[in-house]
Order: structure tokens, then C-alpha cells, then sequence
């Protein structure tokens, strides 16, 4: 029997119902299988900083420090909201960011798929999805602009100015890149190297060490694509692309889009991979908007509880069956009002009845101990 502690930080917004139905979830693995989860709530974001004072109270880093794996919900307000907490403290700064610095997270999986039989959330053609959509970015997580030196002040025209620096370094790039590179050795053998080289210089660097690092990847085939025309290609022929690799702020951007592609980012979980230690979390934001109906859809929440069982606990076959049951349900034609997209057609549920049917989904896969 193995044992595994869970830091579980269920955040702001739509971030405590979801992540009940991960921990519904959760309590059905251990149920299948030889395994027990430890599971310990703390507090993050902007609830923690009303209740605390802090975004990531010192109560929470210890959880987190004793924790073989994090579990994160969404954080943030709304902007009106987040005006009512000093700006050090609102949550990607004063929670998001600081957990990513302190466990080296430096490696995000964000995968984009959307099998055929799905296709009616995404926005685009039928042709265009052909087959479905099935590609995986990995963005560099902790260096970059957002990570760089930052000031802010008045010039000596008494003219308010911001300097943030984009800071790279060549062991920060190598190490995501062998990242990507280990991952399309076990896909499709192609990596999409996305960088603007014609004009930052980051980028010239950070192909210089694709090149050094190509080598030793001899069976993978190398495609460089400027950031920009990488967006375009998303969105004209998503099926072009099966791994992508990229730097910080292209990622944020890109991995966005492609939940544009999906119909939403409610459809895509994330993986934040680090040396010793490894979160896991929705890519949406908190959608305070929608926040205790019910009606949000947990599937990236739950998606990113399967990414943990394979990534941080090596459950790879209780986590291909978490997969195929969540898609089952999408495919009986259940889905949350948040998703919604066929009118009549589609049964609409609540988030816990979601996560109901996904549990019962998961209860008929195979369990292989």
C-alpha cells in the first residue's frame, strides 16, 4: 500500500466547488487500487489573503513543504475586486508566482485535446478539427519577463515608466528543453520549436541551445516557428502541431489560445513539473462570475488529478481510465450550462452530477494493481 500526501489548495472563485469533485474522485482511486491519499486542505489566493492577511500564508507553505504533490484550484478576482488587496499580495503575485520560485516548477504540460466526437465545443470548422485535436506545449515556467528584474518610477521628465527585464539563462532553457525533447520521443518524434529570433535576443539564445541539445535526439525532427505565425497555425491547422516548446510568456499566451481552439479553457488541466516536487491545476481563471451555482465544469480540475496520478504517483493506467471516463460522459451528451453549446440536444448538469457520473464512469474501467 502506498501512501501519498496531497497539499490541496482550493483558491478563489469556482475553485472550491471543482475541487470537491476532485476530491470525490480522489477517494474513489483509493477505493480501486492499493493506495491511500493524505489529503491536506490549505488555504491560497485571495480567500487566504482575506482571512490571513498573506496569499500564501506561512500555515500553507508548510502544507505544501510536506507534500508529495500539490493540487491547486483557480485564484483571482475579478478587477474591481482585486483592487481591494495591495498589489503584492493580489494572487498571482503574492501566491502564484512565489509557489512556482519556491518549488522550481519549471516545466508546464498543457495539453489541447479535443478527440473528433467532441468537436462540437470547439469554434472551429469540421475539417479544420478533422480527426481531433491532440497536441501538448510545453512553456518554461519560472524564468522569463515574468520572473526578471522589475522597477517602476518617474523619470527625470517627471514621466511615470515601468523597466521589466527578460532574464534568461542557458541552464533554464536546457533543462525544459530536454523536457520536450523526452516527451516527443515517446509521441509523434516531432518538436515545434516556437521562439521570435528575428528580434529578441532571448530567442537567439534559446535556439543556440535547441541545437546543442538536438544532438542527442537524433530520431526527433526539429520545426522552428516564429510565435506569431504559430498562432495563426493554431487556429488554420491545430493537427500540424503535436509537441510545442516554448518560453514563459509565449506559453501563457499560446497555451490560452489553445483553449480558444478547445471551445474553452474549462477543457484543458496542467501539469507544473519541478525537480522534487509538482502542482497541478486548471489553466482557467476563477470565474467569480459564476461562482457558487454550480454550474461550472470540474473536467480540468479532474483532468489535472489524472495528470497527477501518472506524473507524480506513476498510476499511468488509473489515469488513462479517469480520461476515458470523463469523456464518456461528454459523449452521452452531459455537460455543464457553462459549456453548453448544442442547445437542446445536450443534457445539462450540474458541477456535482458531473462529477457523479464521471466517478460511476470510472467505477466500470479495469483496474490494473
Amino acid at each position: 500500500m502506498s501512501t501519498y500526501t496531497i497539499a490541496l489548495l482550493a483558491g478563489d472563485g469556482i475553485g472550491p466547488e471543482i475541487m470537491d469533485e476532485a476530491v470525490k474522485i480522489l477517494r474513489l482511486v483509493e477505493s480501486r487500487n492499493t493506495v491511500t491519499f493524505d489529503l491536506k486542505p490549505a488555504l491560497f489566493g485571495a480567500s487566504a489573503y482575506f482571512e490571513t492577511g498573506k496569499s500564501f500564508p506561512e500555515e500553507s507553505v508548510a502544507i505544501c513543504d510536506q507534500a508529495d504533490a500539490i493540487l491547486k484550484g483557480t485564484i483571482g478576482l475579478n478587477h474591481e475586486d482585486s483592487k481591494t488587496i495591495p498589489v503584492d499580495e493580489q494572487p498571482e503575485r503574492g501566491a502564484l508566482l512565489p509557489m512556482r520560485r519556491r518549488y522550481d516548477t519549471y516545466a508546464n504540460f498543457r495539453p489541447v485535446y479535443l478527440p473528433r466526437s467532441l468537436a462540437h465545443f470547439s469554434p472551429l470548422k469540421a475539417e479544420v478539427i478533422g480527426d481531433g485535436i491532440d497536441l501538448i506545449i510545453i512553456r518554461e515556467l519560472v524564468g522569463g519577463l515574468y520572473f526578471g528584474s522589475k522597477k517602476s518610477g518617474v523619470d527625470d521628465q517627471g514621466r511615470r515608466y515601468v523597466h521589466e527585464m527578460l532574464e534568461y539563462n542557458e541552464d533554464q532553457i536546457r533543462r525544459v528543453l530536454e523536457v520536450a525533447f523526452q516527451l516527443a520521443s515517446k509521441r509523434k518524434k516531432v518538436l515545434h520549436n516556437i521562439h521570435k529570433s528575428n528580434v529578441l535576443k532571448s530567442s537567439v539564445l534559446w535556439n543556440e541551445i535547441v541545437e546543442e541539445v538536438r544532438p542527442s535526439y537524433p530520431d526527433i525532427e526539429v520545426k522552428h516557428v516564429l510565435v506569431d505565425a504559430a498562432a495563426t497555425y493554431l487556429c488554420l491547422d491545430p493537427a500540424s502541431f503535436d509537441v510545442m516548446v516554448m518560453e514563459n510568456m509565449f506559453g501563457d499566451i499560446l497555451s490560452d489560445q489553445g483553449g480558444g481552439i478547445l471551445g474553452s479553457l474549462g477543457l484543458m488541466p496542467s501539469a507544473c513539473v519541478g525537480p522534487e516536487k509538482s502542482y497541478y491545476e486548471p489553466s482557467h481563471g476563477s470565474a467569480p462570475d459564476i461562482a457558487g451555482q454550480g454550474i461550472a465544469n470540474p473536467y480540468s480540475m479532474i483532468g489535472s488529478v489524472a495528470m497527477m496520478l501518472e506524473m507524480s504517483f506513476g498510476m499511468e493506467s488509473e489515469a488513462r481510465n479517469l480520461w476515458r471516463a470523463m469523456q464518456s460522459v461528454f459523449a452521452a451528451g452531459y455537460t455543464t450550462p457553462d459549456l453548453a453549446r448544442r442547445g437542446k440536444s445536450e443534457k445539462k448538469i450540474s458541477t456535482a452530477e458531473f462529477g457523479d457520473r464521471v466517478a460511476t464512469e470510472l467505477g466500470k474501467q479495469p483496474v490494473d494493481n
